[in-house]
């Protein structure tokens, strides 16, 4: 799934070499967020989808990995509702993906 861009898209990551490096730099952090429930969740989800992030995605994902553990699982479960600056096509996308799981 690639997220259309727009116009606030940072310029220091149009470079195929920046989104490169930034894909994964994301997906080691994807696999390595300090519970193996999140590793799993997270990491396969990155392994499926950061290839075909396009800059936007990329940084709704990256700011999303800033999150703690039990915040993003409350959010991917509905437990909590998801705060506006994460409700974006990347967490719906996560969301599904956790029920595609299940």
């Amino acid at each position: 799934m690639t997220v259309p861009t727009n116009s606030n898209t940072d310029p220091g990551l149009k470079s195929p070499e920046a989104l490169d490096t930034l894909r994964r730099k994301l997906g080691f952090r994807a696999w390595h967020r300090g519970t193996r429930e999140a590793d799993l969740l997270i990491g396969s989800f990155a392994d499926r989808y950061l290839p075909e992030f396009d800059a936007v995605a990329l940084a709704q994902f990256q700011a999303l990995m800033k999150e703690n553990d039990p915040d993003i699982y409350d959010w991917m479960t509905e437990r909590t509702p998801v705060p506006p600056e994460h409700d974006n096509p990347v967490t719906l996308l996560l969301r599904r993906f956790r029920l595609s799981l299940i």
